[in-house]
């Protein structure tokens, strides 16, 4: 039915908590999932999963309650102004009571503390549907439309293009683990956290893999089988939009970039997108570009993830 669920961590918070193993095997399961989308309808019938929302989304919303229901559970989207949080409620008592309610916990939110707070108080399990540091989700159908489009993961090189944010995070935590060459180009100030590239090398180290920052986006692309990037500005970020756009402006992807990858390159982007800024609108529409297959394969890892960690906790 799923992978080998006594090997999973209680939590996914980040793509770190997932080693190169299981994310293959979640893969696989999400292959199964989406060849067949209505195979699993009787798998956890009668269980609920909480989706808690403090920030916008449109695929991580509707993908996450198709999920549930494709699981033949009952999806329940929050928003958190709905929730006693706003009157006082601890995070704490938050998560306690929503573990009698639900099999699993699904939360966007701002700060990873908050997440890392409920999970550590939650008695079901907990996923990060989003943070301002880590896109574990985002990542897993990341990889899923790159080995379905190439065939494996080891060995590939990813060049991520921008600001270093959440989804740079998550793409080097997830490559790493599974041997992947992944590289980073941005602009001073804008590099992803060392900490998290520090450990990421770390994983690549052992993987086969490598990890990489430049501020060359030229070099990144090079010899890439895909390219990927995200928005220059992010929610909450606004204030900084023209900073932004002056500072990145040598990190657009387009056309003549996209000529440094390799010739079967594929493109990608976590949407939503901005044509003009961050990529142009003819490699975004263009036949490389795999954007739309990309946001797709949210729905069956978030389902293959789903099932194999309410199926640890039995």
């Amino acid at each position: 039915m799923s992978i080998t669920t006594a090997t999973l961590p209680a939590h996914v918070l980040r793509a770190s908590d997932l080693d190169g193993g299981q994310i293959e095997r979640l893969l696989d399961l999400a292959d199964r999932m989406k060849r067949e989308p209505f195979g699993h309808l009787d798998a956890l019938p009668g269980r609920s999963v909480v989706t808690l929302f403090d920030k916008p989304s449109t695929r991580t919303r509707v993908s996450f309650a198709a999920a549930a229901y494709r699981l033949g559970m009952l999806p329940q989207v929050l928003r958190g102004d709905e929730l006693q949080l706003g009157r006082g409620e601890t995070i704490e008592d938050t998560a306690r009571v929503l573990s009698g309610y639900a099999a699993a916990i699904v939360v966007r939110t701002f700060e990873q503390r908050t997440l890392e707070r409920l999970a550590g108080a939650a008695t079901v399990p907990v996923v990060n549907a989003l943070t301002d540091d880590h896109h574990p989700c985002q990542a897993l159908a990341d990889l899923m439309t790159i080995r379905g489009h190439f065939g494996r993961l080891g060995g590939l090189r990813v060049a991520y293009v921008g600001d270093g944010n959440n989804v740079a995070h998550s793409l080097l935590e997830a490559g790493a683990a599974v041997g992947m060459d992944v590289v980073v180009a941005c602009p001073g100030g804008y590099e992803p956290d060392p900490a998290v590239v520090a450990a990421a090398a770390a994983v690549a180290q052992a993987s086969g893999g490598s990890i990489a920052v430049t501020g060359d986006p030229v070099a990144a692309v090079t010899g890439a089988h895909a390219v990927y990037t995200d928005v220059w500005v992010s929610m909450g970020e606004d204030d900084e939009r023209a900073a932004r756009q002056a500072d990145l402006r040598g990190f657009q992807v387009g056309a003549t970039l996209m000529a440094h990858a390799r010739p079967e390159a594929i493109f990608l982007h976590c949407l939503p997108a901005h044509r003009g800024e961050e990529v142009s609108a003819d490699v975004i529409d263009g036949p490389q570009s795999l954007v739309f297959e990309q946001a797709a394969n949210r729905l069956p890892t978030e389902q293959a993830l789903l099932l194999s960690l309410i199926s640890r906790r039995g």
